[in-house]
């Protein structure tokens, strides 16, 4: 289904609208909690694998591969509204799932974490570092959930290859915890099929 048939299908159109307005308010609550969690104490876990080395500052390499990620997976699905439905619904419930275990498990970081600055928000503007947006991983559960949802073999590939590199890059940087990125992947999952088994239902 091309965009013309679409926008002429009223209730897929508007259930497109407001999923687009859904998004919108988690992203902006998203924003709101995580002020509130960077001013929270939470516990130190006990981390066996971050132990085992020194952290390495890979900034440049995580944020190169996130953005990249984010234009392949945009390029693939803008011309499919009904697949750009269904990422927007998935990836609003992963964020819900994402606020959630956060209020649950309150983390401080790593003692030896390596601040994460995301050279984009930094060249733009004065954004807040954020330390404590620990349990779970949303770098890694992002680029998980763009290998999800890409259909094109070379590309899902490449888009498991990157978030294979990333969750070892956030790891290395000793910016999560190793059940951090653990978890992410199965939260992306979770979020990715229960919005299938709903659009499968309609």
């Amino acid at each position: 289904m091309n965009w013309s048939e679409f926008i002429k299908n009223k209730k897929l159109f508007i259930e497109f609208i407001l999923s687009t307005i859904l998004l919108v308010f988690v992203l902006a609550f998203m924003s709101n909690f995580l002020e509130f969690v960077e001013h929270r104490q939470g516990v130190v876990l006990l981390d066996p694998l971050l132990k085992t080395f020194q952290p390495v500052n890979l900034t440049w390499l995580i944020f190169t591969l996130i953005y990249l990620s984010l234009i392949i997976t945009i390029a693939l699905i803008v011309k499919h509204p009904q697949k750009l439905l269904f990422a927007i619904q998935s990836y609003s419930l992963m964020l819900v799932f994402r606020i959630i275990a956060m209020f649950l498990l309150p983390l401080n970081p790593p003692a030896r974490m390596i601040l994460l600055n995301d050279p984009f928000i930094q060249f733009f503007g004065s954004g807040r570092i954020l330390t404590k947006d620990l349990f779970f991983s949303g770098h890694t559960a992002t680029l998980f959930f763009f290998f999800l949802i890409a259909d094109s073999k070379p590309f899902k590939y490449m888009l498991l290859a990157f978030t294979i590199i990333v969750a070892a890059a956030v790891l290395l940087q000793h910016v999560h915890y190793s059940i951090d990125v653990f978890a992410a992947p199965f939260f992306s999952y979770s979020a990715y099929r229960l919005i299938k088994i709903k659009s499968n239902r309609q």
